[in-house]
């Protein structure tokens, strides 16, 4: 095992000896169900690396359940339960979204009395009509893009126990916020927010989205590869995007690829991987545990945190 000076670096196949002989929650076909556009996970990597991860979970669970009640306990104060809750960032397209569908399965199925619930940060970008009218609907994705007051006030609000909690919902399919739909949580046990900006620290803020975060992940890989699973991802969508009229990128779907894809290249350099290098990678070693990724999403090595 190599170390550097905050992290312990485990490399997939010593990863892999440290919880053996278990095998995947889940089958074949829901592993299918729950990846992203182009997401190469297998049921190997889910054994080898992800299985794991929930045992380490698992011990960072019991302390926090266990430091709750006796915080409780010392004020004299009723003990009740506040969710324990997983930051997971990374870059547009790197695969956090799959990564946080299965831990949420998982999970579920490892604690069989738990509620475990999932939200993602694109629910909190303004709608579209405001970043027109701001002049920032180019920056979307950037931190500016986002209402932090009030993906903090959800957080509170979800860490504090309160019932029924609204977080707004967005759809990748008209690329915008959907007005009057919401997800409700009502008091989850562990709650998993996923998105590029969860480990983010704004200029001005006194509290940030990462001080709700019992257990951080930052979901990692080189940009080129970044990029290639990012186009590859485009591709994907313009296939399936032409039989509805209504979807964002219809008019790509529909219009000349060449075209197209030099369009979605535009974008990634001047958006995306700005927003890489400028506000996502530096937040990287605020991480728990980071993932990282090589080839065809293959996870090759990870840096849990010494302290």
């Amino acid at each position: 095992m190599k170390e550097s000076a905050t992290y312990h670096i485990i490399e997939r196949e010593e990863w892999m000896e440290f919880y053996q002989n278990s095998v995947a929650p889940l089958t074949k076909e829901e592993l299918e169900q729950l990846k992203g556009l182009n997401d190469q996970i297998s049921l190997r990597d889910v054994e080898d690396v992800y299985i794991p991860i929930a045992h380490l979970f698992d011990i960072y669970l019991t302390q926090y359940e266990a430091l709750q009640e006796k915080k409780l306990r010392f004020l004299k104060k009723e003990v009740q339960k506040k969710p324990f809750i997983i930051g997971i960032a990374g870059s547009v397209a790197v695969g956090k979204s799959t990564t946080a569908r299965l831990l949420q399965m998982m999970l579920s199925r490892v604690y069989k009395d738990k509620q475990v619930e999932l939200i993602t940060t694109d629910g909190f970008l303004y709608p579209n009509a405001i970043l027109e009218e701001r002049g920032i609907m180019d920056k979307k994705g950037f931190p500016e893009s986002y209402d932090m007051a009030r993906l903090i006030t959800f957080l509170g609000d979800v860490k504090n126990g309160a019932s029924a909690v609204k977080a707004p919902v967005y759809s990748h399919e008209v690329y915008d916020i959907v007005e009057g739909e919401y997800e409700v949580l009502d008091q989850p046990d562990i709650l998993i927010v996923e998105g590029i900006n969860v480990l983010q620290l704004p200029q001005n803020e006194q509290i940030y989205v990462s001080d709700f975060f019992d257990f951080s992940i930052f979901v990692d890989a080189d940009p080129e590869l970044i990029e290639q699973w990012y186009l590859d991802r485009f591709g994907v969508l313009l296939k399936t995007a032409f039989k509805d009229p209504t979807n964002y990128y219809y008019s790509f779907a529909i219009g000349d690829r060449e075209e197209a894809f030099s369009m979605a290249k535009n974008v990634w350099r001047t958006v995306n991987l700005t927003n890489l290098e400028e506000f996502i990678l530096p937040t990287r070693n605020r991480a728990d545990l980071i993932i990282h990724k090589t080839d065809n999403h293959r996870i090759d090595r990870l840096f849990l945190r010494k302290y």
